[in-house]
């Protein structure tokens, strides 16, 4: 749709002096924006048909060439902005240059992570505030630059800064798919170009995202149920109940165990949503299962496991801290059960989790069944679990060579 620009006097508003002020309208999309010019006209002057001053009208010439040089600044501007294929609205198109200042990396990420804090996405908030703090401590300064600079040269020496402080290959590649991530999301909002978008030719995925074999058989997982942990404390009683929970509940991840009410119980089933993905997950509460959720639930709390209390954790910044410090109790009472049932293993949640997608896949059932119970959006993910083979598969398939 077309852009129309006018210079018009607003008779509906009168000013202290008597007159009226002289606006530009800009009306673009069926949507109407105004702007004073900063001056103004007693009505009994203006040519409402024309939209000018009329002959009669005292400093004409004055206030025709502020009219003149406005009309032709937004007609020149529109004209730019079409050529750059760039969006626009009336409401943009009026403001002044320094209110329509280039948003720098630095302030869109800052805008990023208040959206994310207010939707409470907080995990989400902390990787892309990790990301921006290694971004300008590799760059020495706040980033007050437009996205444009982030080209080839400086992702090339971003990354050997990086190497060079021993970084990890897992943390590189999330530091630069946050970087992507963010430039991606400033082309959709019109903060930086298509054509300056580096990440065409340097490509993320030469990171290796590989993990180190986390999963653990089933004998392990038996002897991890079967420890006797009568006579410890509480907390190394909940962090193997955690574990062995997730095992037997289709790898549920701490953070989705902790939010986990009675009304996500229905039918001998535990129905969720993913935290991380949104994505629905509907599976059978086996016994195992079952005798732990009866140890822990209590008519005073909402959730059945004590990790979160309805009433002391409100906020999604007080749960994921809570969270946060919970997780890293369990997980070192877990490598002291590691060590009682002689497990090598540097056991966590998450070894749970593999463990129980490791297990169905040795037991011969389909990847993409094993990615749903998991709630991974795609295989890809999936199959980043299941990359790791025990030695002795490895040692019975090389019997096959002749």
């Amino acid at each position: 749709m077309s852009t129309t620009v006018n210079v018009v006097c607003y008779r509906n508003k009168k000013l202290s002096n008597g007159e009226s002020p002289i606006m530009v309208r800009v009306c673009k999309d069926r949507k109407t924006k105004y702007k004073s010019l900063g001056i103004s006209v007693n009505p009994i002057y203006w040519d409402f048909d024309k939209n000018r001053p009329k002959t009669n009208c005292p400093n004409r010439d004055y206030i025709l060439k502020i009219i003149i040089d406005k009309e032709a600044e937004l007609q020149k501007q529109i004209l730019e902005l079409k050529a750059e294929e760039k969006e626009f609205t009336a409401s943009t198109l009026i403001k002044s240059k320094e209110e329509r200042k280039v948003k720098t990396v630095h302030d869109f990420y800052s805008e990023l992570i208040e959206e994310m804090e207010l939707a409470g996405k907080i995990g989400n908030s902390r990787v892309y505030k990790d990301s921006l703090r290694s971004l300008e401590s590799y760059y020495k300064d706040k980033l007050d630059i437009p996205f444009s600079d982030i080209d080839m040269e400086f992702l090339l020496s971003y990354e050997k800064w990086l190497r060079l402080r021993n970084c990890k290959e897992s943390s590189m590649n999330l530091f630069f798919r946050t970087l992507r991530s963010t430039y991606n999301k400033a082309i959709e909002r019109k903060y930086a170009k298509k054509g300056t978008y580096p990440f065409n030719d340097f490509k993320v995925s030469k990171f290796s995202i590989k993990t180190d074999k986390r999963a653990i058989s089933k004998d392990n997982i038996k002897l991890i149920m079967n420890l006797d942990l009568s006579k410890e404390k509480e907390y190394i009683q909940l962090s193997r109940d955690l574990f062995v929970f997730s095992y037997f509940c289709s790898g549920i991840s701490f953070s989705d165990m902790a939010n986990l009410k009675a009304s996500n119980i229905a039918n001998d089933r535990l129905i969720y949503t993913r935290q991380k993905t949104h994505r629905k997950i509907n599976v059978p509460i086996l016994d195992e299962a079952k005798e732990i959720m009866r140890k822990y639930i209590d008519s005073n709390n909402e959730y059945i496991f004590p990790i979160l209390n309805h009433i002391i954790h409100k906020t999604k910044m007080q749960q994921y801290n809570r969270k946060k410090k919970v997780i890293l109790k369990v997980n070192r009472y877990l490598k002291i059960i590691s060590q009682m049932v002689g497990v090598e293993v540097n056991l966590t949640t998450y070894v749970s989790r593999h463990s129980y997608a490791t297990v169905l896949k040795n037991s011969g059932v389909n990847i993409a069944l094993i990615g749903e119970t998991l709630g991974h959006s795609d295989l890809k993910t999936t199959q980043i679990y299941l990359d790791s083979f025990e030695n002795s598969q490895i040692d019975e398939a090389m019997k096959n060579l002749l």
